[in-house]
């Protein structure tokens, strides 16, 4: 039982399942529903509609590169059935499937925690700049706020390039 990808959206489509198309050049394109089919025939391009794999893959909102993607390409070449190797096979997909679920928490929790952190310098920053309003313990955490932006600000302007007027002549010379 071979399990296709939609052309458009890149679910699974089981057999006996979905639509295909054949353009005039022979290429055949397999889509789940016919919303996917619908689209595909308006020229729409999958990486524009958020529904689709296509958009969470360009957008960094699902892994692109893992070396367990390998095993899910198509091998076309006829095996002759053998037991032991079926055995191995299906727990060696197994293996591999709980690797990939791994993986993928993994990147969801640290996309998340990234998102968390800018928010939270966000909030800090308003805090900063609204810190005169404010009174009792809440001023000293703003006040010392304050201070870590205000240093991180000197550390990013140092890395930056300093234009320097040369006297006598009307030049600009460059430092790094």
């Amino acid at each position: 039982m071979r399990i296709e990808k939609c052309w458009f959206c890149s679910s699974s489509i089981y057999p006996g399942h979905g639509t295909q198309f054949v353009r005039n050049d022979c290429r055949v394109f397999r889509f789940c529903r016919p919303k996917c089919h619908k689209h595909f025939k308006m020229k729409h391009n999958p990486r524009r509609l958020k529904w689709t794999k296509a958009y969470r893959k360009a957008r960094g909102k699902e892994m692109t590169l893992d070396s367990t993607f390998n095993f899910e390409k198509k091998r076309l070449t006829p095996t002759r059935y053998n037991r032991n190797l079926m055995v191995k096979t299906i727990k060696a997909m197994q293996v591999v499937d709980r690797i990939r679920q791994l993986r993928k928490d993994r990147f969801h929790k640290q996309r998340l925690a990234s998102q968390v952190r800018k928010r939270q310098t966000s909030a800090q920053k308003e805090v900063v700049r609204n810190s005169n309003m404010l009174e009792g313990p809440n001023k000293v955490k703003a006040l010392a706020y304050q201070k870590e932006l205000e240093a991180k600000a000197k550390v990013k302007g140092k890395g930056k390039v300093r234009v320097e007027k040369a006297s006598g002549s009307g030049g600009m010379e460059v430092e790094e």
